[in-house]
């Protein structure tokens, strides 16, 4: 049977006519006499034909590089090699951007006033800040590390890094120092930028305690660059320091020079979320990053030079070096650094309205979490400016977008995407020329052969299968650091299907082919044979406005029993009665089938979540299991290691059960 779509918004002819993306269809047509239908025809053509795809993407963009190649790619997954021969930088390619209409960055602390940095200032400190990383020895293929919030200070320290050929890794301030030492211990960095604090939710938070345990851990740092945010006093010195306004005091200034690597040389080093174990260390090339971001950015967010992007983001999450290719676009970069709900939901929009943000981005519990405030950010503002908002994260449930075109702009492009740390970008999303319907992702992203395939391997459409796919993309890892034999890194994507990628979501390709993701895949509440993604349970849950969060777990028991417990959150001034259990029951029966019913519903103070803002079902499952905590999930990873003791006492609670025959 046919799914119904919901129609929320669709582009106007003036809309698809001025987009990035018109223009690069125009381009094909007359450089390569290609002439495309509509954009699937566009989205089968870069799939089918890779290596003439990419080919293009290096054309059109008038790639700057040393070196020629013979081929655009060889070898199979997982051992491609891409542009080989070719030398190049991607922070060069960002000060091909550089000009003095509109400012590079803007940015706001909680709490402080609005601050713009021109193109011609930020080049001038990238230049002095680069030379006095050459000055202490650093150079192709160093690791430098940044303990750093998202302000000015990261964006400049991550372009100066990139343009000498060394390679960038950084985590959030409000990581732990275990789960820092963790990350950076791996990589063997040889210098590190590090900050005193940062504020959150009206509150002050001193770091420098937690800078000396990751010093004392990370032997082979030599240089430690402080970054003051507390106070105009850099925090209490440490060995090897200097400070970061010291720098462009004593470094003389000059030219930005730009250290052209190989294609394929790191880029930059990011991690997985490390729930249980050690986070894997997963590294990006240079030029597959460059020419993915110069093709998302431009083609499917359609940022345009001079257009403020945002995205609500930490330096520990991959969005936050997703935002910094909007300067590859000309784009002037939005960064804010504090809490999204101090003092309350509406600071984020009423910073959008005034600077006048055209792209907005955020997650899905964000936009969930407005609607549970009931707030309307368009009764306080003309969001007139407004051109997208884009949202990541997690699923974003069709009340979510109902609320977007209800309460903030009811003529708005919403991209809800996914992709994530492994390619830094993602697959789906965002296509100026299709319509928005509720619930569904638009389009899979050009280059990227994404399906949906059955545990046999087959493609399925219209049900739900393995997210996978089955041809390459130069933004893929190109190794995880230390995983010489590649083994944890086939292990990671290659095990399920042999030479083709499985990334571990639950997908679902419409008859009209839109998108729509139901979860991790190694969250399944695998339901008596029967497979439910944990997303449809939440999307139903997140209906009800007593409730605030939710998370769902299955248990398979001994004898073939199975328990499913839904855990909950109250809204303030709301308790879990029966009748709010028969209601929740009902609800789930009438939208999917009876064995989306939980077996238990259990109120809770917090759920856990990672740092990055991920729920953690399976390390919830495992310590339902009776694993112990601490093999269970990685607490340093943890923005609440303390919701975890629920839990615990709860499979003390039903250990007879586990074990019953």
């Amino acid at each position: 049977m046919p799914q119904k779509h919901r129609l929320l918004w669709t582009p106007s002819p003036d809309f698809i006519g001025d987009s990035n993306l018109f223009r690069y269809k125009q381009w094909l047509k007359s450089h390569k006499g290609l002439d495309f239908e509509d954009y699937h025809e566009m989205w089968s053509w870069s799939t089918d034909h890779v290596s003439e795809f990419w080919q293009s993407i290096w054309e059109y963009f008038q790639i700057a590089a040393d070196g020629t190649f013979s081929q655009v790619v060889n070898k199979s997954m997982p051992d491609c090699e891409w542009f080989e021969g070719t030398a190049l930088s991607y922070a060069e390619h960002v000060f091909r951007q550089k000009n003095e209409k509109h400012p590079a960055i803007i940015h706001k602390k909680e709490g402080q006033g609005i601050c713009e940095i021109s193109w011609s200032e930020m080049e001038s400190e990238v230049a002095q800040l680069a030379n006095y990383l050459r000055s202490i020895g650093v150079g192709r293929g160093d690791r430098v590390v940044a303990f750093l919030p998202n302000t000015p200070e990261a964006t400049i320290a991550f372009l100066a890094t990139n343009s000498i050929g060394a390679i960038w890794s950084s985590c959030s301030p409000d990581f732990g120092s275990r789960s820092v030492i963790d990350r950076f211990l791996q990589i063997e960095p040889k210098v590190l930028f590090a900050v005193d604090g940062y504020y959150y939710n009206g509150k002050e938070f001193d770091k420098r305690r937690v800078v000396h345990e990751i010093l004392d851990a990370l032997v082979t740092v030599k240089h430690v660059i402080e970054v003051a945010y507390l106070s105009t006093e850099s925090h209490s010195s440490v060995n090897k320091s200097k400070k970061w306004r010291e720098i462009f005091e004593e470094t003389p200034a000059s030219p930005l020079v730009f250290e052209r690597v190989p294609f394929g040389h790191p880029i930059w080093i990011l991690y997985s979320s490390g729930t249980t174990g050690q986070p894997k260390a997963i590294t990006h090339s240079c030029g597959g990053v460059l020419l993915e971001h110069l093709k998302y950015l431009t083609f499917h967010n359609d940022v345009k030079p001079g257009e403020k992007f945002f995205w609500y983001t930490t330096t520990g999450w991959m969005m936050w070096n997703f935002v910094q290719a909007s300067l590859l676009a000309g784009a002037t970069i939005v960064l804010y650094d504090g809490s999204p709900g101090f003092p309350d939901m509406n600071v984020l929009w009423n910073f959008a309205s005034e600077i006048g943000i055209e792209h907005f981005g955020t997650s899905a519990p964000f936009i969930l979490a407005c609607l549970k405030e009931n707030i309307s950010p368009k009764s306080r503002h003309d969001f007139s400016f407004l051109r997208s908002i884009s949202s990541t994260g997690a699923p974003l449930p069709p009340e979510g977008f109902d609320w977007i075109y209800e309460q903030v702009h009811e003529n708005i492009w919403l991209c809800s995407m996914s992709g994530g740390t492994d390619v830094c970008s993602a697959f789906v999303g965002g296509c100026p020329f299709e319509p928005v319907y509720e619930g569904e992702i638009q389009c899979r992203a050009l280059g990227c052969a994404m399906y949906s395939f059955d545990e046999k391997g087959q493609p399925v459409y219209n049900k739900v299968g393995e997210m996978v796919v089955t041809k390459p993309m130069p933004s893929m890892p190109i190794f995880f650091w230390n995983d010489h034999d590649k083994s944890i890194y086939t292990g990671s994507y290659f095990e399920m299907y042999e030479g083709v990628w499985r990334h571990g979501d639950w997908l679902k390709i419409t008859d009209i082919k839109t998108l729509e993701i139901l979860g991790r895949s190694d969250a399944t509440l695998n339901r008596h044979g029967i497979r439910i993604g944990t997303a449809e349970i939440y999307q139903v849950i997140d209906r009800f406005p007593q409730i605030k969060d939710s998370l769902i777990v299955n248990l398979e028991l001994s004898g073939g029993n199975h328990l499913m417990p839904l855990f909950v959150v109250m809204n303030e001034g709301h308790t879990l009665k029966e009748s709010l259990e028969e209601e929740i029951n009902k609800s789930l029966k009438s939208a999917y089938t009876p064995r989306h019913i939980p077996d238990r519903i259990i109120s809770v103070d917090d759920i856990p979540y990672t740092i990055s803002g991920k729920k953690m079902e399976a390390p919830v499952k495992k310590i339902l299991l009776g694993i112990d905590k601490d093999k269970a999930a990685n607490l340093g990873a943890m923005r609440n290691p303390e919701s975890l003791d629920f839990f615990i006492s709860f499979a003390e609670s039903i250990r007879e059960l586990r074990h019953q025959v």
